[in-house]
Protein backbone atom coordinates (compact mmCIF):
# COMPACT_ATOMS: atom_id res chain seq x y z
CA UNK A 1 0.00 0.00 0.00
CA UNK A 2 1.30 3.41 -0.96
CA UNK A 3 2.15 6.06 1.64
CA UNK A 4 0.15 8.93 0.43
CA UNK A 5 -3.08 6.62 0.00
CA UNK A 6 -2.58 5.17 3.03
CA UNK A 7 -2.32 8.65 4.75
CA UNK A 8 -5.75 10.21 2.40
CA UNK A 9 -7.78 6.80 3.58
CA UNK A 10 -6.83 7.92 7.23
CA UNK A 11 -7.73 11.32 7.36
CA UNK A 12 -11.54 10.28 5.99
CA UNK A 13 -11.50 8.05 8.77
CA UNK A 14 -10.82 10.81 11.26
CA UNK A 15 -13.12 13.00 9.42
CA UNK A 16 -15.72 10.26 9.86
CA UNK A 17 -15.12 9.80 13.49
CA UNK A 18 -15.19 13.83 13.76
CA UNK A 19 -18.82 13.96 11.97
CA UNK A 20 -20.52 11.65 13.93
CA UNK A 21 -18.98 13.14 17.08
CA UNK A 22 -20.43 16.29 16.08
CA UNK A 23 -23.90 14.75 15.19
CA UNK A 24 -23.96 13.02 18.36
CA UNK A 25 -23.74 16.09 20.42
CA UNK A 26 -26.55 17.99 19.04
CA UNK A 27 -28.94 18.25 15.87
CA UNK A 28 -28.95 21.70 15.44
CA UNK A 29 -28.10 22.10 11.99
CA UNK A 30 -30.45 18.94 10.92
CA UNK A 31 -33.32 21.14 12.79
CA UNK A 32 -32.39 24.18 11.23
CA UNK A 33 -32.36 22.54 8.03
CA UNK A 34 -35.84 20.80 8.31
CA UNK A 35 -37.00 24.34 9.76
CA UNK A 36 -35.81 25.89 6.80
CA UNK A 37 -37.30 23.34 4.13
CA UNK A 38 -40.74 23.46 5.73
CA UNK A 39 -40.87 27.31 5.43
CA UNK A 40 -39.66 27.83 2.36
CA UNK A 41 -42.83 24.54 0.92
CA UNK A 42 -45.00 26.49 2.92
CA UNK A 43 -44.75 29.95 1.58
CA UNK A 44 -44.14 28.45 -2.24
CA UNK A 45 -47.17 26.65 -1.99
CA UNK A 46 -49.33 29.60 -0.21
CA UNK A 47 -47.56 31.57 -3.23
CA UNK A 48 -49.57 29.45 -5.74
CA UNK A 49 -46.26 27.07 -7.03
CA UNK A 50 -46.86 23.82 -7.57
CA UNK A 51 -44.32 21.60 -5.38
CA UNK A 52 -43.34 17.56 -6.31
CA UNK A 53 -43.67 15.90 -3.17
CA UNK A 54 -40.41 15.20 -1.14
CA UNK A 55 -38.86 14.50 2.01
CA UNK A 56 -35.87 16.03 1.08
CA UNK A 57 -34.27 19.34 1.41
CA UNK A 58 -34.13 19.35 -2.77
CA UNK A 59 -37.90 21.10 -3.59
CA UNK A 60 -38.82 20.89 -7.16
CA UNK A 61 -40.69 23.73 -8.47
CA UNK A 62 -42.72 21.82 -11.00
CA UNK A 63 -43.14 24.21 -14.09
CA UNK A 64 -43.95 21.22 -16.75
CA UNK A 65 -42.47 23.31 -19.85
CA UNK A 66 -38.74 23.12 -20.52
CA UNK A 67 -38.49 26.69 -21.83
CA UNK A 68 -39.99 28.07 -19.03
CA UNK A 69 -37.75 26.20 -16.21
CA UNK A 70 -34.92 27.61 -18.53
CA UNK A 71 -36.41 31.13 -18.50
CA UNK A 72 -37.99 31.05 -14.94
CA UNK A 73 -33.79 29.51 -13.95
CA UNK A 74 -32.48 32.32 -16.02
CA UNK A 75 -34.48 35.15 -14.65
CA UNK A 76 -34.09 34.34 -10.64
CA UNK A 77 -30.25 34.49 -11.91
CA UNK A 78 -30.79 38.38 -12.86
CA UNK A 79 -32.35 38.60 -9.01
CA UNK A 80 -29.27 36.87 -7.54
CA UNK A 81 -30.99 33.15 -7.36
CA UNK A 82 -28.89 30.19 -8.28
CA UNK A 83 -31.25 27.42 -8.92
CA UNK A 84 -31.33 25.23 -12.18
CA UNK A 85 -34.20 24.23 -14.13
CA UNK A 86 -34.51 20.52 -15.42
CA UNK A 87 -36.24 19.10 -18.20
CA UNK A 88 -36.45 16.28 -20.52
CA UNK A 89 -34.02 14.02 -20.64
CA UNK A 90 -33.24 14.64 -16.72
CA UNK A 91 -36.45 14.14 -16.08
CA UNK A 92 -39.98 12.96 -18.09
CA UNK A 93 -41.39 14.74 -20.58
CA UNK A 94 -43.82 17.16 -19.45
CA UNK A 95 -42.08 17.16 -15.73
CA UNK A 96 -39.75 20.29 -16.20
CA UNK A 97 -38.63 22.21 -13.06
CA UNK A 98 -36.47 24.15 -11.00
CA UNK A 99 -34.78 22.48 -8.36
CA UNK A 100 -33.97 24.37 -5.74
CA UNK A 101 -31.33 22.90 -3.10
CA UNK A 102 -31.96 24.16 0.34
CA UNK A 103 -29.11 24.52 3.20
CA UNK A 104 -28.92 24.83 6.94
CA UNK A 105 -26.47 27.67 6.16
CA UNK A 106 -29.63 29.59 4.64
CA UNK A 107 -31.04 32.53 6.85
CA UNK A 108 -34.46 33.32 7.22
CA UNK A 109 -33.12 36.48 5.39
CA UNK A 110 -31.77 34.34 2.34
CA UNK A 111 -34.98 32.28 1.73
CA UNK A 112 -37.34 35.52 1.84
CA UNK A 113 -35.59 37.08 -0.65
CA UNK A 114 -35.68 33.72 -2.81
CA UNK A 115 -39.27 33.70 -2.23
CA UNK A 116 -39.96 36.86 -3.46
CA UNK A 117 -37.86 36.53 -6.29
CA UNK A 118 -39.75 33.35 -7.14
CA UNK A 119 -43.34 35.35 -6.86
CA UNK A 120 -41.88 38.15 -8.91
CA UNK A 121 -40.96 36.34 -11.90
CA UNK A 122 -43.97 33.74 -11.58
CA UNK A 123 -46.23 36.50 -11.92
CA UNK A 124 -43.75 37.75 -15.07
CA UNK A 125 -44.40 34.65 -16.19
CA UNK A 126 -47.90 33.93 -15.55
CA UNK A 127 -46.62 30.62 -14.19
CA UNK A 128 -48.96 31.94 -11.04
CA UNK A 129 -51.60 34.75 -10.78
CA UNK A 130 -51.03 36.01 -7.16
Amino acid sequence: MKKGYFIAVFLLFLAGIAMFDMMSRTTELQDRLHRNTEYFLSEMLKAGFTIKPSKSAIVAVMLFDAKLSQDFASKLLDEGIYVIGFYYPVVPKGEARIRVQLSAAHTREHLDKAIKAFIKIGKELKVISQ
